[in-house]
């Protein structure tokens, strides 16, 4: 968003002449259009910004991204109130930060995901999860590692029940002893 004029800026002058004006503003991740992208594929109902920064900015951002919301000039606390509307509406949220600004609601989401290499120590203890790099992509990877933890949980739970209640009507029957119970009781665990 380089020559945006709607960026925060210093204007110089110097003996009654202005001189011109420097202009700041955060650079958009090059990844961050995939990300998104990649979250719709998900089925990820409502993507959205939080920023403080201005609202202009922000509207920018959410045309270039195709975001369904975007809220700027939030201070600290009004980023709390606009994220716990969002979650009353489309619980559960997750919420991706990195300033010092971030770290109230990184502590409230639901899965609160810190940009690790340049976030501030706040947001990264604040964090359920923490990407050590600004990489936005890991966020997907992040994710598949989640949903694939998932599915070994359900089908190691599944395979323990499955055992366990075989040997439990073995063992109604007479055909089961002590050792098949143990072996349904600690040998599934490993």
């Amino acid at each position: 968003f380089e020559g945006d004029d709607n960026a925060p800026s210093i204007h110089i002058g110097f003996k009654d002449k202005y001189i011109g004006k420097i202009s700041f503003t955060d650079q958009l991740k090059s990844n961050a259009s995939t990300l998104v992208q990649s979250l719709r594929m998900r089925g990820i109902q409502q993507i959205g910004l939080l920023s403080g920064d201005r609202q202009t900015l922000a509207d920018a951002l959410k045309n270039k991204l195709e975001l369904d919301f975007a809220h700027g000039e939030l201070l600290p606390e009004d980023k709390v109130n606009a994220f716990l509307k969002i979650r009353e509406q489309y619980a559960p949220a997750a919420f991706v930060g990195d300033g010092v600004n971030d770290a109230p609601v990184l502590a409230l989401a639901d899965v609160g995901i810190a940009m690790g290499a340049f976030g501030s120590d706040s947001a990264i203890e604040s964090a359920d999860v923490v990407i050590e790099d600004d990489n936005l992509l890991k966020i997907d990877t992040a994710i598949n590692i989640a949903s694939k933890t998932q599915q070994n949980v359900w089908q190691n739970l599944g395979f323990a029940i499955v055992v366990k209640v075989l040997v439990l009507i073995l063992g109604a029957m007479g055909y089961a002893g002590l050792w098949e119970a143990i072996f349904a009781d600690v040998g599934v665990a490993l």
